[in-house]
């Protein structure tokens, strides 16, 4: 009696040989591994750079009745976020996400002429951004007290900004999340997508077919690999940019396990896309444009490197549905804020209906032969 065909010693053996091909391919070393960390050595060397956009919020002590407020609510680079709770207004300024806190308060001398002292409260974590709108206030400044009395007297006196603690910001905090999210998108698109071609033009795909392999085997088999290669990938570059460059992990060993946890999610996402790819190209010179075409606009799009904040409104729109843009932001908040994959809902989710987009397509697209 003959025994049945053992389907998972077939899913190990087809997991380990192109586990084995990736590493016979030092290209696929090269650009997910070496590259990602000489982006983080140029970008992380620049130090806390400046922002282009700044958001605050104003202390409910703020005199909001006088001209000088409406200079800075009209200011292009400054955003007043409004708050009904305090609380949460003092944990965003806590993790960043706030450049300050003002307090603008009218002053009458004795000669009846009102004047104003601006007051700011902020905290380390926005390092990168303190010093830039601290420029700006002083720009708004000299704009309104030219149109006030020709810079002939002082109507409005910038006081010394407040620091609390907060979380310390580092340039590496951004930019280590972003090199992530590049590394595993291009290594990834190209190493399936190619992978599964080459497989297909050589009909070993059809041979595989022939036999008693599951072609969900064949699949499992060959993301698998993918996927272990790739995490490999990001275990090494969250440590070397904690132990060499002081990335945060708020949690340790939890923040990285959570890291990896929403990287196999993105992978999963990813493994779709290139398989779309691999199935619909004619040539295999045609795949390359096809990951450009989907990569690139992410890649730019996406706070890989540098805030969507830079864009306009409209733009910015376009940008928080791109799932590397989730997974950048998750990858963030996660990292320095200490957020946990409970609390990010609304990127996993995104990223959920992207998914289940993709993998929809596939089953229409797929071809084995």
């Amino acid at each position: 009696m003959a025994q049945p065909y053992n389907q998972t010693k077939a899913l190990w053996a087809i997991t380990r040989a192109s586990f084995k091909a990736i590493f016979a391919q030092p290209t696929a070393i090269v650009f997910s591994l070496f590259f990602p960390i000489i982006f983080i050595l140029i970008f992380g060397a620049f130090g806390n750079g400046k922002g282009v956009s700044y958001h605050i919020a104003l202390d409910r002590e703020s005199d909001t009745s006088n001209h000088l407020y409406q200079a800075i609510k009209n200011h292009p680079l400054i955003k007043i976020d409004e708050y009904k709770d305090t609380a949460i207004m003092n944990d965003d300024l806590d993790k960043g996400r706030l450049t300050g806190i003002i307090t603008i308060k009218q002053i009458t001398d004795s000669s009846g002429v009102p004047k104003y002292s601006i007051y700011t409260r902020t905290t380390h974590a926005s390092d990168n951004t303190n010093e830039a709108f601290r420029h700006e206030l002083e720009f708004v400044k000299l704009r309104f007290e030219a149109q006030m009395a020709g810079n002939k007297q002082e109507f409005v006196r910038l006081e010394q900004p407040s620091f609390s603690q907060g979380k310390k910001f580092r340039q590496i905090d951004f930019v280590l999340p972003g090199q992530l999210g590049f590394s595993i998108l291009f290594s990834t698109l190209f190493g399936i997508a190619f992978t599964f071609f080459t497989l297909r033009e050589q009909l070993v795909l059809k041979r595989f077919y022939a036999s008693p392999v599951r072609r969900i085997n064949i699949l499992l088999g060959i993301g698998t690999s993918r996927l272990f290669f790739q995490l490999i990938n990001v275990v090494v570059l969250v440590l070397f940019g904690h132990f060499f460059l002081n990335f945060t992990l708020v949690h340790g060993g939890l923040t990285v396990f959570e890291l990896v946890a929403l990287t196999i999610i993105m992978l999963f996402l990813l493994m779709g896309v290139g398989l779309i790819f691999s199935s619909v190209a004619k040539t295999d010179t045609s795949i390359p444009l096809l990951i450009n075409l989907f990569g690139f606009p992410q890649m730019l799009l996406s706070g890989t490197f540098f805030p969507i904040t830079v864009f306009p409104k409209w733009l910015q729109q376009l940008c928080n549905i791109l799932p590397l843009t989730q997974f950048n932001n998750a990858t963030r908040k996660i990292s320095f804020e200490g957020l946990h994959l409970t609390d990010l809902w609304k990127e996993i989710g995104i990223m959920g209906i992207w998914i289940v987009g993709i993998y929809f397509i596939l089953s229409r697209v797929i071809k084995w032969e």
